[in-house]
C-alpha cells in the first residue's frame, strides 16, 4: 500500500522532499550550500533571531535548563508561563491564556473538549487542515460552507439544529492570504446560537490594531469570539501556541483537554523568548507599516508583469501557476537565481490550483521584492514558453 501510494504520488508530482537549513542570517537561508533568499518562511515580523528574544532565550535556558520536565499539571508548569499567558491576555484583550505545544495540538484541544458526538463543527471549506482533524477526532458532525460564504454557513447550521454547534474559522487563510468575513460569521452564530471560534495563527501579530489579529480587526471581542487561537511560531517567530478567551472556557481547557494534559509542557526558556517576542510585536509598529508596504510594492509590481494574484493585503501572496508540472517549475527556476518560494499543491490546495505561496517579512527590503518580482516573471516566461509568456505577460492598468 505504502509502495502503491509513493508510485501515485511520484505520477502526479505530488511527491514532498525535506530541505536542510543549514544556517539562517535575516532573511537568507544557506541550503545545500547555496545561498537563498527566503520568501516562503511565517516569520512575518522578522522576530525569531531578534537579539532581545535570543537572548531572554539563552538567559532562561541557562537558568531552567532546555526542556519542559513535565506535563503542566504535574510539575511542568513554570511562572515564565504565567507570565506569558498573562502577556497574551492583555495584549489581545481577553480574560485569559492557555499555552499549547502547538496550533495543531490547540485546535485538537477545544475542539475535543467541548465537542461530543452529538455536537455539529461548522467550517470554511478551505480550513487549515488541523481544524478538519479535530472535528474528526473529536467525534462530531462536522459540515462545511464554500470558503467565505457566511450563507453557506448558516444553510450548515440550520441542517442540523440540535446539539450543541460551533463556527469555526481560519482568521487569515494560510494558503489563500485573505480573511475571513468574522462580523458576518458572528452574526450567523448568533442567531443560530452556536459559539465561534477563530483560528488566528496568520493573523495575530499581522493584522488588526497593535497586532491584535483578525478579530480586533473586525471589531468583535470575546463576547463576539469566545476563544480564538494565537500562534507563536509565526509572526511571533517561536514555536507553540495559546488559546485565548473566555475564562471559564480556558478553565475547561485546561482542566480537561487531553492534548493540555498528558504533554510535556512548552519549555520555560522558549516561553521567555517569545514573551520578549510579544513585547517587541506590541510596541514596534513599524514592522507592520513596513510589511504594509512591502505587500502593496509586491502587488504592484507583480499584477504590472501580469502575475496571476489572489486578493490577499496580508503577508501571504500566492502566485497562481495553475498545474503541478508549472509550479514545481517555477519554484526550481527560483531557486537558481537565489529565491526560496514553495510550490503548493494538492491536496494542500484544490486541483488545478497549485501556486507559488510568497511571503513576506519585516526582514526584506524593497530592492528584495523587486529582485522577486523580476525573478518570478523570468521563470513564468521560462515555463510558458514564448507564446504563451507574450499572451499573459501584459501589464495590468
Amino acid at each position: 500500500r505504502v509502495a502503491a501510494a509513493r508510485a501515485e504520488r511520484e505520477a502526479l508530482a505530488r511527491t514532498r522532499v525535506r530541505r536542510s537549513v543549514s544556517h539562517r542570517d535575516g532573511a537568507r537561508c544557506r541550503v545545500d550550500g547555496q545561498s537563498l533568499l527566503n520568501f516562503c518562511g511565517n516569520d512575518y515580523l522578522g522576530l525569531s533571531q531578534h537579539f532581545a528574544v535570543v537572548n531572554a532565550l539563552q538567559d532562561a535556558a541557562s537558568r531552567e535548563g532546555a526542556g519542559g520536565v513535565a506535563s503542566h499539571l504535574v510539575c511542568g508548569h513554570h511562572e515564565m508561563h504565567d507570565a506569558l499567558e498573562r502577556e497574551l491576555a492583555d495584549w489581545l484583550e481577553v480574560p485569559a491564556a492557555l499555552l499549547f505545544g502547538s496550533g495543531f495540538m490547540a485546535n485538537l484541544a477545544v475542539l475535543q473538549s467541548l465537542l461530543d458526538e452529538e455536537s455539529v463543527c461548522v467550517q470554511d471549506r478551505l480550513n487549515h487542515a488541523s481544524l478538519i482533524d479535530a472535528a474528526r477526532l473529536s467525534g462530531c458532525r462536522l459540515r462545511r460552507y464554500p470558503h467565505a460564504d457566511p450563507e453557506g454557513a448558516i444553510r450548515q447550521l440550520r441542517s442540523l439544529p440540535d446539539g450543541l454547534a460551533i463556527l469555526a474559522t481560519d482568521g487569515v487563510f494560510s494558503m489563500d492570504g485573505d480573511l475571513a468575513p468574522l462580523r458576518q460569521l458572528a452574526l450567523v452564530a448568533k442567531v443560530q446560537k452556536a459559539m465561534l471560534y477563530v483560528d488566528d495563527a496568520h493573523g495575530v501579530g499581522v493584522v488588526g490594531p497593535d497586532g491584535r489579529g483578525s478579530v480586533a480587526d473586525a471589531r468583535l471581542g470575546v463576547q463576539e469570539v469566545p476563544l480564538q487561537l494565537a500562534t507563536l511560531g509565526k509572526a511571533l517567530g517561536g514555536y507553540g501556541a495559546a488559546v485565548v478567551g473566555d475564562a471559564d472556557l480556558i478553565g475547561h481547557l485546561a482542566e480537561t483537554a487531553r492534548p493540555y494534559l498528558y504533554t510535556t509542557a512548552l519549555p520555560p526558556a522558549q516561553a521567555a523568548a517569545t514573551l520578549a517576542a510579544v513585547k517587541l510585536a506590541r510596541s514596534e509598529h513599524w514592522r507592520r507599516g513596513k510589511l504594509h508596504e512591502l505587500v502593496g510594492r509586491f502587488r504592484d509590481r507583480a499584477l504590472r508583469v501580469g502575475l496571476q494574484l489572489m486578493d490577499s493585503d496580508t503577508p501571504i501572496q500566492p502566485v497562481m501557476c495553475g498545474t503541478d508540472a508549472h509550479a514545481l517549475a517555477m519554484s526550481r527556476a527560483l531557486e537558481q537565481a537565489g529565491y526560496w518560494v514553495a510550490a503548493i499543491r494538492p491536496p494542500t490546495v484544490s486541483e488545478g490550483r497549485a501556486r507559488l505561496r510568497v511571503t513576506l517579512s519585516a526582514l526584506h527590503g524593497p530592492g528584495d521584492v523587486d529582485g522577486l518580482v523580476d525573478a518570478l516573471a523570468y521563470a513564468r516566461d521560462r515555463v510558458a514558453g514564448p507564446r504563451e509568456a507574450a499572451r499573459v505577460a501584459q501589464p495590468v492598468e
